[in-house]
């Protein structure tokens, strides 16, 4: 395998999570009966332009299909995370009703909406029907198509350049990133920014964030890489900001290489601090998988001896980052009966891999149990805060990553 950016031939595999199906690839009840497609889950680091991403093997088409169950909304903190993106971008950059406002990978409309409410005129480009039809009820209009320089082409060609292009959370899932950022480039007015959101490797590592990996995530990214892509299609990173969202995340503001606006002693800063921190030496990696392998034995042993003891654990969250970490202990139904989550598209189907069955939240009620295992653990206070009442019943939280927490 060559690496998807710079092509040069991968020999560093620092991450090995076994064989698992992809974390967003929940099952129905009959669905149980049929057999489940694995695919192999590790990651490699390109020692040149140090782009990590997966091994090559599953398809975007195979991953982001019309029954695809992630919906932004269901977060009421990511809600506000994106009116609070909105309300700055319109405000910074001037945006009016003669402005354009492209989201790639638009989901449900839960960002665009706020432009939509501003009289901003935008555009959603969302592949999945079942997100695509969500935006679509909210009077966002929708390319349902996967982005690339084709359609940035035809964008441009049609009149539609964007004063702002948005992608939040997108990047890391395409599995050509150079196409991608072609796109952007063909689709973003002269003077036009993009902003992208995504994890921030530098926390993935520091943290180890391993559960993030999972096959719908290609790429992992650093500051130091994404500028090296951005330069190589003609666009520059002009401003950075670190948020606290997915457990660290950055925003890179970008622009064509000509425009006039300076690049920010921000970008400098996180670029010396990466630097620092060894993003750009092999033994940073590779010190990743031990790391990984205690944070499951430690979530084992503690649900094992929960089971010995005859205590209730349940889980709390249906969430991608929640398979990949169950999938890599082999957890079943046995040790973790079931997993509440709000979204009702989740409600009654059943987690890939480990067929632990998905309820909705009021079953949390209902059982009381000893533990509560919160399985996306960027959003653990919001969860705690929603689940009140279950801690004044006694019942305790508890968090695997970065390393077992009971609270």
């Amino acid at each position: 395998m060559n690496c998807r950016h710079c092509g040069t031939p991968l020999q560093h595999t620092f991450l090995d999570l076994g064989f698992a199906p992809p974390s967003n690839a929940y099952l129905s009840k009959e669905a149980l009966t049929r057999p489940e497609v694995y695919f192999p889950l590790k990651i490699k680091v390109c020692d040149q332009c140090w782009l990590v991403q997966t091994e090559d093997y599953a398809k975007a088409d195979a991953l982001f299909t019309a029954e695809y169950a992630y919906f932004s909304s269901t977060s009421s903190s990511w809600l506000a995370h994106a009116k609070r993106y909105a309300d700055k971008m319109i405000a910074e950059l001037g945006l009016t009703s003669i402005s354009h406002v492209i989201e790639v990978a638009s989901n449900d409309g839960y960002l665009l909406k706020n432009f939509f409410a501003a009289g901003i005129p935008c555009l959603g480009i969302e592949p999945t029907d079942s997100t695509a039809d969500a935006a679509e009820k909210l009077g966002i209009p929708v390319l349902r198509k996967f982005f690339g320089e084709a359609l940035g082409k035809q964008l441009a060609h049609e009149g539609k350049q964007a004063d702002l292009i948005a992608g939040n959370n997108v990047y890391a899932h395409v599995p050509d990133i150079n196409d991608f950022t072609k796109g952007l480039k063909a689709a973003l007015k002269p003077g036009g920014t993009t902003t992208l959101e995504f994890p921030h490797l530098m926390r993935l590592i520091e943290q180890a964030q391993f559960d993030t990996v999972y096959h719908e995530h290609f790429s992992y990214l650093s500051l130091y890489t994404v500028s090296r892509i951005f330069a190589a299609v003609g666009l520059r990173i002009w401003h950075v900001e670190e948020l606290p969202t997915h457990g660290g995340s950055l925003r890179v503001y970008g622009c064509h290489a000509d425009d006039p606006r300076d690049t920010l002693q921000s970008v400098y800063a996180l670029l010396q601090e990466e630097a620092n921190r060894g993003l750009q030496q092999l033994q940073t990696y590779l010190e990743l998988q031990p790391r990984a392998d205690q944070i499951k034995n430690d979530l084992l042993a503690f649900l094992i001896e929960q089971k010995h003891q005859g205590k209730t654990v349940a889980a709390y969250g249906a969430a991608a980052k929640g398979n990949t970490l169950l999938n890599y202990g082999g957890v079943k139904p046995d040790l973790l009966p079931f997993v509440c989550d709000a979204a009702k598209a989740k409600q009654g189907q059943f987690m890939p891999g480990s067929h632990i069955p998905i309820l909705a939240p009021e079953q949390l009620v209902e059982v009381n149990p000893d533990y509560v295992l919160i399985l996306p653990w960027n959003i653990a206070e919001e969860v705690k805060s929603m689940n009140a009442e279950l801690a004044k019943n006694g019942t305790r939280f508890v968090t695997a990553v970065p390393e077992l927490h009971i609270s």
